[in-house]
């Protein structure tokens, strides 16, 4: 199957696979492949997708968003709306009832007590949540009984799903993590490594880095699921050898974001072992630029923080040209072919939320030149580098190993050199690029450097909690144990009052236009430079049963029902 018909199908939408009828158990071991290894079970402290999907075996929230895009419930017993009661008509509240009779891996009840409990973890000013935005505007959460919680908001909240919603935000037990509140989150080792949760497998043995295995949880509410006994999760290596592992040798069940060039892709479905899978969200590879300062001169503790402006990147001239410089289509071209578009935006779906504000399918090196030169940024002493203020438009530049993202960064270092800007190459293993060790000096969020390139992508189809991730806020800086959502240190007051106006406003349409304009003051005022709509795509063993490719949550949002096929 060519990836363009394989796009166009997972875009038309996919029914849901037959689901497993076996007994629990009896499929014996699926193995996962994520190249990115997981390096904590915890989504509260890493904003890395392979930590969030790795934990969605384990921890679950009350509700997920299914392969359309439509909230359906998990752990609740239904989704809220005011047209059930369980939204207030003055839009403040939410009230989840809880489904009955679901307890922890261990045993125990799951109640109310650990919806609240969860909320209080994440809010806590000295933790550093990572998913703190899901709260925003939450003044309260309140146990009303042990099946019944209730969010209060500071204002009229007409989406008021951002908390206990999506692979993002999920519910964590009360008592094993007591002792794990601000800033000892991130010394709570066996908690975070190890999370007792509800959903369908439990932790054997967790190596950061490197590999995890599950066993089929004793206590999961469906007593005829999962289908398989274990699970071996495996990180690390490449996205070449993941999809080889699938497709050719058949070593592997499933494999996770093959970010590889499209003829690669069909070569190794060639092997007849495995069948790609793929659908368009909302995930944009981007370059992100930090507004501060993050020289190594500077004290550590001050680095790429608010305290030190970056000095050239936040004038719209540079920034500006940068992205001008670009040649946004040969990059979809050599990097992902029909599983990839060019985008200006950075939320460029749902459709009703795509800005066509910008334009940025030709590239313009003349006209980038020209823009620097009536900004009188210079090269003042010959040496084929412009300086501002005196100081050379000199920039680091990093992003994670991957072989298509260490091409992207070679073609932008040439386009950048050809208008002035020296760019020095950086690339650091995945697996530590994407962790949450607040002593690393290397995780994106530190952000110790003046340019990094990755992927993102948000939970749902209305992006209203993830253009919070701009809020001024949200940068990670020492205090939150470097975590947060506003990697570029970004800040603008005008944006924030938007945004809340945005979280006040009914209405798809209006919510709409307001989040168009939300994205178009980031890009437009240099947070970041969008380059691709990428398209998801990962691969699956012909003899692994009810895989249905998720954009919208966790892509193993369903391994509850995946199974092993008979007579393959």
């Amino acid at each position: 199957m060519k990836l363009k018909a394989l796009l166009l199908g997972a875009i038309a939408g996919t029914a849901l696979a037959p689901m497993a009828m076996a007994e629990r158990g009896s499929d014996g071991n699926v193995s996962i492949i994520y190249w990115q290894a997981p390096s904590i079970l915890n989504p509260f402290l890493s904003g890395g997708t392979k930590d969030v999907e790795a934990a969605s075996l384990v921890i679950e929230p009350l509700a997920r968003y299914n392969q359309d895009g439509n909230m359906v419930p998990y752990l609740a017993a239904e989704i809220p709306t005011v047209e059930n009661g369980g939204v207030s008509e003055d839009l403040t509240s939410i009230t989840w009832k809880i489904a009955p009779g679901i307890t922890w891996s261990d045993g125990t009840p799951f109640t109310a007590a650990d919806v609240k409990f969860t909320a209080d973890y994440c809010m806590d000013p000295e933790g550093g949540c990572a998913q703190v935005t899901k709260f925003e505007g939450v003044t309260s959460v309140e146990v009303v009984d042990d099946l019944t919680v209730k969010v209060t908001f500071d204002k009229p909240t007409p989406f008021p799903y951002g908390p206990f919603v999506g692979g993002e935000s999920p519910i964590i037990q009360a008592a094993q993590f007591a002792d794990c509140m601000g800033a000892k989150a991130p010394e709570c080792t066996e908690q975070n490594f190890n999370p007792i949760g509800t959903g369908p497998f439990v932790v054997t043995e967790f190596k950061p880095n490197d590999v995890i295995t599950f066993k089929a949880n004793d206590n999961y509410r469906d007593p005829n699921k999962p289908a398989f006994a274990t699970v071996t999760f495996k990180g690390g290596g490449d996205a070449t050898a993941a999809g080889r592992a699938v497709m050719e040798t058949g070593e592997f069940d499933y494999a996770w974001n093959l970010q590889l060039a499209p003829e690669v892709i069909s070569q190794m479905q060639e092997g007849g072992k495995g069948t790609p899978v793929a659908g368009f969200g909302p995930l944009v590879e981007r370059i992100m630029l930090n507004q501060t300062n993050p020289s190594p001169e500077l004290p550590e503790g001050e680095r790429s923080t608010a305290k030190h402006p970056h000095p050239f990147l936040k004038d719209p001239a540079v920034y500006k040209a940068m992205s001008m410089a670009i040649d946004r289509p040969l990059l979809v071209e050599i990097g992902y072919g029909q599983a990839g578009k060019v985008t200006c935006n950075w939320v460029p779906a749902p459709a009703a939320f795509n800005s066509t504000t910008m334009t940025c399918d030709k590239q313009d090196i003349e006209g980038a030149k020209k823009l620097l030169d009536d900004a009188g940024i210079v090269d003042t002493d010959g040496d084929g580098v412009r300086e501002k203020d005196g100081v050379p438009l000199k920039i680091v530049y990093q992003t994670s190993t991957n072989a298509v993202r260490q091409d992207f960064q070679a073609l932008i270092k040439e386009w950048w050199s050809q208008i002035g800007i020296e760019s020095e190459l950086r690339n650091i293993n995945a697996s530590v690029f994407f962790g949450g060790d607040p002593g690393s000096p290397d995780t994106f969020q530190k952000f110790y450097a003046d340019v990094e390139m990755y992927a993102n992508t948000f939970n749902g189809t209305d992006p209203q909690s993830y253009l919070g991730n701009m809020l001024c806020d949200k940068a990670p800086r020492p205090e939150t144990q470097w975590q947060g959502e506003n990697i570029s240190r970004w800040c603008d007051p005008e944006y924030d009052a938007l945004h809340a106006k945005l979280a006040q406003t009914a209405g798809l349409e209006q919510r709409a236009e307001i989040a168009k304009k939300l994205n178009d003051m980031a890009v437009m005022g240099g947070a970041m430079i969008p380059l691709v709509h990428r398209g998801r795509l990962s691969a699956h063993s012909n003899t692994l049963g009810g895989v249905v490719l998720n954009v919208w949550d966790s892509e193993l949002w369903n391994i509850a029902d995946w199974y092993r096929k008979t007579g393959s």
